[in-house]
C-alpha cells in the first residue's frame, strides 16, 4: 500500500470550453491517457505552470491555442513518486514502462506498459503518481501528478483554487 503524502499546488491547463468542469477527469476516462485506459477516470495535473502549459500544447505543435490555467491545492495521501529510480525499482517498474509509446501500442490492440503499471498501483491503493513529463516542449525536470482518486476532502483532497468564482458553472455559461 502506498503511503506517500503530497501537499502543495498543482496546475492544469484546460480548453476554455471545458473549464466549467476542472475536476472531472471525464475526458481522460472517455479517451484514455498515458496512465489510464478508457473507462478509468484520471485527473492529469502538473507540478508547475510551465509543464501544465507544455502538456496542454503538445497536441498543438505549431500554434498555441487559447488556454484556461487552473491551480489546485492538494493534500493527498497514497501518492507514489515514480520520478525516483529506487521507487520505480521497488515497484518493479522501469523508465520504459513510463515512457512507452502508449498511443501506438493501444492502436495496435495491445496493452501499454503504462496501463499495466497504473492498474497495479490502483489495485494496491494508490490515489495517484508523480511521473516525468513526456511533453516535447516541457522542461527537462518537468513533473506531472496523475490522480485516480481525488475528492474535495481528505485523505485524497484536490481543491480547485477559484476564490473569485471566475470559471463558468456549466457549458451554457458560454451562450451569452
Amino acid at each position: 500500500m502506498p503511503d506517500n503524502l503530497y501537499q502543495g499546488l498543482v496546475y492544469r491547463a484546460h480548453n476554455p470550453y471545458w473549464s466549467f468542469s476542472p475536476l472531472s477527469g471525464d475526458g481522460a476516462k472517455h479517451r484514455s491517457g498515458r496512465f489510464n485506459p478508457k473507462g478509468v477516470a484520471a485527473l492529469y495535473t502538473s507540478l508547475s505552470q510551465t509543464v501544465a502549459l507544455a502538456e496542454y500544447h503538445q497536441g498543438f505543435p505549431r500554434r498555441p491555442q487559447p488556454t484556461t490555467l487552473c491551480a489546485y491545492e492538494v493534500n493527498c495521501e497514497d501518492v507514489v513518486d515514480l520520478t525516483h529510480f529506487n521507487t520505480r525499482n521497488r515497484w518493479g517498474f522501469c523508465d520504459e514502462d513510463l515512457s512507452c509509446p502508449w498511443e501506438i501500442i493501444a492502436a495496435h490492440g495491445e496493452t501499454p506498459h503504462s496501463w499495466v503499471l497504473a492498474k497495479r498501483l490502483i489495485t494496491e491503493g494508490a490515489a495517484g503518481i508523480i511521473v516525468p513529463s513526456f511533453a516535447v516542449n516541457a522542461p527537462a525536470a518537468g513533473k506531472n501528478l496523475v490522480f485516480w482518486q481525488w475528492e474535495q476532502v481528505l485523505p485524497h483532497q484536490v481543491r480547485l483554487i477559484d476564490d473569485n468564482d471566475s470559471l463558468p458553472r456549466n457549458q451554457h455559461s458560454w451562450n451569452n
